[in-house]
């Protein structure tokens, strides 16, 4: 981890990102983390990449962890996070990078590679298939309780997490979303209070890697992270083809809870899944979660290294 060098790129907004960076090699990996994440949840695939000979990048997204929050949270969308990438490639004067996305960090990695093919050597995502972007609709086949629906109100994840310190939020949101069951709520509960105080943490994530989170979402708080992803899903991006042009290779834990949204796993299975993306390896682990890369990362960074080989 002590190799691992810290930096800071200028991006529209006159906002600061942070970036994670290790490695040096002729071919850069850049690498796209979700919720609760931040930069940190790279730190096994960081170094075995940059190992094998490649430079590895991981940024905060702005309103994440080290980077800057922009003056009007509410107003952040993933168009801003698309920007912010091909900011931080100009600045960087990197050509044509891999992406690696994973959970909602799969939404901007696909989508720059849509928009800009000709900077994109391949994608990796971890935990969620390519599908063209538009309004979620999950919440009309699940109760009122489901956790986005519950965190896309205003207000009202604000008020749960308050009750609080960050580190208590991340570790609770680590314990729920590392179950196969979707996290949905009871009428009379809210989604913090599915964690019982006494659970432990899960075996791959100890209390140093806790810390880490904790610290810097005491500096960010959560105000952008609920913003981007739970509160712009509907986001529209006029796309002419939604057709993904470059190699990507999906890796699905077989124990995510998000196999279990409507239509997820019968769009996996019956090969829908495969129609905008003609160049498809999917690849499941058969005791993965959501955190498939922080639970089993050997058996994840030698899918990804082998992937980086091919097209490399």
């Amino acid at each position: 981890m002590d190799q691992i060098q810290h930096k800071f790129v200028d991006v529209r907004g006159g906002l600061k990102l942070h970036l994670a960076d290790i490695g040096s090699g002729p071919n850069a990996v850049v690498f796209l983390h979700g919720f609760p994440e931040i930069w940190y949840t790279w730190r096994h695939q960081m170094i075995a990449v940059a190992n094998a000979g490649f430079r590895a990048i991981a940024p905060d997204y702005r309103g994440y962890g080290l980077s800057d929050t922009p003056a009007e949270p509410e107003k952040a969308s993933f168009a801003d996070l698309n920007a912010d990438l091909l900011a931080i490639l100009d600045a960087l004067e990197l050509d044509k990078v891999f992406l690696i996305g994973k959970d909602f960090g799969a939404r901007p990695t696909y989508l720059f590679a849509i928009f800009h093919p000709e900077r994109v050597l391949g994608v990796v995502s971890i935990g969620v298939p390519y599908k063209p972007p538009g309004p979620s609709t999950y919440h009309k086949y699940l109760p009122e309780g489901f956790y986005i629906s519950r965190w896309r109100e205003p207000g009202r994840a604000e008020a749960d997490f308050g009750r609080f310190d960050a580190k208590t939020v991340v570790r609770n949101i680590y314990i729920l979303f590392s179950r196969s069951e979707i996290p949905i709520a009871a009428a009379n509960q809210e989604i913090m209070d599915l964690v019982d105080p006494s659970t432990p943490l899960p075996p791959w994530f100890t209390e140093e890697d806790l810390a880490a989170y904790g610290a810097l979402y005491e500096k960010s708080g959560f105000r952008n992270t609920l913003q981007v992803p739970y509160r712009s899903f509907g986001e529209d991006f006029e796309i002419p083809d939604p057709t993904l042009k470059v190699p990507v290779l999906l890796i699905m834990g077989v124990k995510d809870y998000f196999l279990k949204f409507p239509g997820i796993e019968d769009y996996m299975k019956n090969g829908k899944v495969k129609e905008l993306v003609p160049d498809l390896e999917i690849t499941y682990l058969p005791v993965g979660t959501h955190f498939v890369h922080e639970q089993s990362p050997d058996e994840v960074n030698q899918l990804i290294l082998s992937f980086l080989g091919k097209h490399v």
